[in-house]
C-alpha cells in the first residue's frame, strides 16, 4: 500500500486556484500542512501544498505553481493520495486494518472487511463466511491492535455480534 486517499476535489474556491477538498481522514493534521506532498487522480500527478484553512466542512488548499482557477480547474473531481511513507508519525490507518484477523478471547471472530465512515464514529465490518458484523470504532470495543501478528482484539458486550 504505497499511496493512502485522504480525500476527493470537489471545486475550485476564487479566482487564485484554491481548491475544496472533502476528506474524512482521520489524521489530517499529518498531511494537510504546508510543504506535504499530494498525489492528484489517476495519474498521481505530484503536488505541494502551500497553503491550507478549514472552511465549513471543507479542507481549503493551494498548491505551489497553481496560481489560477484556470490551473486548478483540472483538478476537479479526483481523488487526493499521499505516499504511505510520507506519514512520519506511528499511527494506524484504515488501510491498514484490512484483512486482519479479529478475536474475542482468543475466539476468532473474522476478518475486517473495510471500516465504514459513520455520523458519531466509524464502523469496522469483519467478515466470516456469510456473516458480517458492525463495530463501532472506539477503545470500548478496541482491545488491541497487532498489525505484526495480524491480529486485533475486540471487547464483546451482548448484542454486539450478530448470532444469526
Amino acid at each position: 500500500m504505497e499511496y493512502v486517499y485522504i480525500g476527493d476535489i470537489v471545486n475550485t474556491h476564487g479566482i487564485k486556484g484554491e481548491l475544496k477538498i472533502i476528506s474524512s481522514f482521520r489524521y489530517k493534521d499529518l498531511v494537510f500542512k504546508k510543504g506535504f506532498s499530494f498525489y492528484i487522480g489517476n495519474r498521481l500527478d505530484k503536488v505541494i501544498v502551500n497553503t491550507y484553512r478549514v472552511h465549513k466542512n471543507f479542507d481549503m488548499v493551494t498548491f505551489c505553481d497553481v496560481n489560477n482557477i484556470n490551473d486548478a480547474i483540472v483538478y476537479k473531481g479526483d481523488k487526493v493520495y499521499v505516499k504511505r511513507c510520507d506519514i512520519t508519525e506511528d499511527v494506524i490507518l484504515d488501510e491498514d486494518l484490512i484483512d486482519i484477523d479479529v478475536y474475542d478471547n482468543d475466539k476468532f471472530i473474522g476478518k475486517v472487511e473495510t471500516i465504514m465512515k459513520g455520523i458519531a464514529q466509524d464502523i469496522i465490518v469483519i467478515k466470516k463466511n456469510d456473516t458480517k458484523h458492525l463495530i463501532p470504532y472506539v477503545e470500548e470495543f478496541i482491545k488491541n491492535i497487532d498489525l505484526e501478528n495480524n491480529k486485533m482484539d475486540i471487547n464483546v458486550i451482548e448484542g454486539l455480534l450478530n448470532e444469526n
